[in-house]
């Protein structure tokens, strides 16, 4: 069922997915203020693996779809804020 999303639809979604992140995690900075293309880990926003679970339970429950611990791709999603808000646009059911 995945998408090719448009690049609006995936604009409009970022500060959706960042408000998400930042209130899944309690962290200590503006949604507004994560950067659509910076890193999500290390140097970026500095998340690590029990983040991404965190993140991916949220995202599941908010828009209907799995994200796995075994997928392949999961470097490439979490990559980014940009990543993960293209991920969810091609997959979403909500």
């Amino acid at each position: 069922m995945t998408q090719t999303p448009s690049p609006e639809a995936i604009a409009a979604l970022l500060p959706e997915v960042a408000e998400l992140i930042v209130s899944a995690l309690n962290l200590e900075v503006a949604p507004a203020e994560i950067e659509a293309d910076a890193p999500l880990f290390g140097d970026g926003l500095g998340l690590d693996s029990i983040d991404v679970l965190e993140i991916a339970l949220v995202i599941s429950k908010r828009y209907g779809f799995q994200l796995r611990s075994d997928n392949d791709d999961n470097v490439r999603i979490f990559s980014s804020l940009r990543a993960l808000a293209t991920h969810i646009a091609g997959q979403r059911s909500k």
